[in-house]
């Protein structure tokens, strides 16, 4: 059985592109010697059928048997990814083929890769799939809400051997190409099933890849080559705006550029994007207004919580101009009556903008989300922030992703919710105190039973995450935040 399982995981190598059936034994011997067996019995080649996972599972398992490898998570990790490189043609080869499908077309290019990094267990879509997923009608349209359980939890020997780790500053982050090909340690993840395709955008070199714990269909990540920090600029709208050029079935958007308001890691430059339509891009503009220097330029503020201007052209370097000019109004504006200081007393700047790009047809598309990172003392995190009254559900920094109405939801809720639940059906529960006023307000306006309490918590939750995002939003969906929201728009 072995036998056979090393001689399929073998075919799957040599069908991924990077080896001919001349490698067959070279292969067959190497995957002995990593798993600690020293020969091989009988086997047919035949066509695959089982899923790499499932091979890749019998592999790592033999290696624990045989006392190769131990059973703490960063040990199984690297002989994972040593294993799946074999099911992963090297880079130059990988980015030959994307080429070679791109020429055909684009949707061909990414459908090739994404497939690939799904096949050699980059993109972790078993893990994936534990995360608790469900859509919720509001009045902003359908908002997704996720409770990312995708992440393995570290066990007390992981975490005892990471604190014994030495460390190092190579690769100097999760996002720089050095990545590519790395064995990983104790301490940093196995990369050696990392690919990267590369891209020219706006003269400079840039990488392709996909995120391994995707939160939609197809989340890929495009990365400065050089690590430098995130920055908002008209070269970002310059490349935002080649991305979907490049690849028109994708969105490209990037993570703001100051803490807060910024996503996880803003010190390597880099923008997300994907095959993967959210809320945001459905959600139709409210109000037209005209920028007065870019008259051709399509202009509006969009149906949503935050506070979104739409622009549209099909001239994409008018678009980079009008986009910029908004940046830079935007940067030097204040409202201090709506909370709203563009710099405090000392210089420090806290306006910028969280931008979104697509293609739709011959017109290119730019949403540009208005983000302040201001503190106050009733608002110590953050005045367009969650608030308090919504830490117990989300109180974590909105990104990019969260910006354009995909809430991802850290994976204590899991249990939380479930204790939630039980106190909404009288059964005996440890609900956490945070929940307890939530939990009671839901008591006191429904009537619950085991058949709607999680549609009705679902539905709640969904509220919530809207609340969630008006909190981040700069300008109000009030009459007193709509009416400066229209006063900003005449200063451009």
């Amino acid at each position: 059985m072995l036998s056979q399982t090393i001689a399929d995981f073998t075919t799957l190598a040599i069908a991924a592109g990077g080896w001919m059936e001349m490698d067959r034994l070279y292969l067959h011997n190497r995957i002995l010697g990593m798993i600690g067996e020293d020969q091989l019995d009988e086997f047919d080649v035949h066509p695959v059928t089982r899923p790499s996972t499932e091979l890749l599972d019998e592999l790592v398992a033999t290696a624990q048997k045989n006392h190769v490898i131990d059973d703490t998570l960063s040990a199984i990790e690297i002989l994972e990814g040593e294993l799946m490189d074999f099911l992963t043609p090297p880079p130059s080869v990988v980015n030959a083929f994307f080429a070679q499908h791109y020429a055909n077309d684009p949707q061909e290019a990414t459908d090739y890769f994404f497939e690939l990094c799904k096949n050699n267990d980059y993109i972790k879509t078993r893990a994936i799939a534990k995360n608790i997923y469900f859509p919720v009608e509001t009045p902003y349209g359908e908002l997704e809400i996720t409770i990312n359980l995708s992440k393995p939890e570290k066990d007390p020997k992981q975490i005892a051997a990471e604190r014994h780790a030495v460390t190092s500053n190579y690769p100097k982050c999760m996002l720089c190409m050095e990545n590519e090909g790395y064995k990983g340690r104790v301490n940093y993840p196995a990369r050696t099933n990392h690919r990267i395709i590369r891209m020219n955008l706006d003269g400079e070199s840039w990488g392709f890849q996909y995120s391994p714990y995707a939160y939609y269909n197809e989340h890929c990540i495009v990365l400065s080559e050089e690590h430098r920090p995130m920055e908002i600029s008209e070269q970002t709208f310059a490349r935002l705006l080649q991305i979907v050029e490049v690849l028109p079935h994708y969105f490209a958007g990037s993570n703001a550029d100051l803490p807060i308001v910024g996503g996880s890691i803003l010190s390597h430059d880099h923008y997300q994007g994907g095959n993967h339509t959210f809320a945001m891009a459905k959600a139709p503009i409210d109000r037209l207004f005209v920028l007065k220097d870019y008259p051709t330029v399509v202009a509006g503020t969009v149906k949503w919580p935050m506070s979104v201007i739409r622009l549209q052209a099909t001239d994409k370097a008018l678009l980079i101009d009008a986009a910029t000019h908004v940046l830079e109004t935007w940067r030097n504006y204040s409202a201090p009556e709506l909370n709203i200081v563009a710099f405090s007393e000392d210089g420090t700047q806290h306006h910028t903008i969280t931008p979104i790009a697509r293609k739709k047809g011959d017109f290119f598309e730019l949403d540009l989300v208005l983000r302040d990172n201001n503190v106050s003392e009733e608002y110590p995190d953050g005045i367009f922030h969650p608030h308090q009254d919504v830490h117990h559900i989300k109180k974590e920094n909105i990104g990019l992703i969260e910006v354009m109405g995909l809430a991802i939801l850290p994976p204590r809720l899991e249990k939380e919710l479930q204790e939630v639940e039980k106190y909404l059906l009288n059964q005996d529960n440890e609900l956490a105190e945070s929940h307890r006023p939530w939990a009671e307000r839901m008591k006191a306006s429904y009537t619950f039973s085991t058949e709607n309490v999680r549609e009705v918590m679902e539905k709640e939750i969904g509220n919530i995450f809207t609340r969630v995002l008006e909190d981040a939003g700069v300008f109000k969906r009030d009459d007193q935040g709509q009416r400066a929201f229209e006063a900003f728009t005449q200063t451009l």
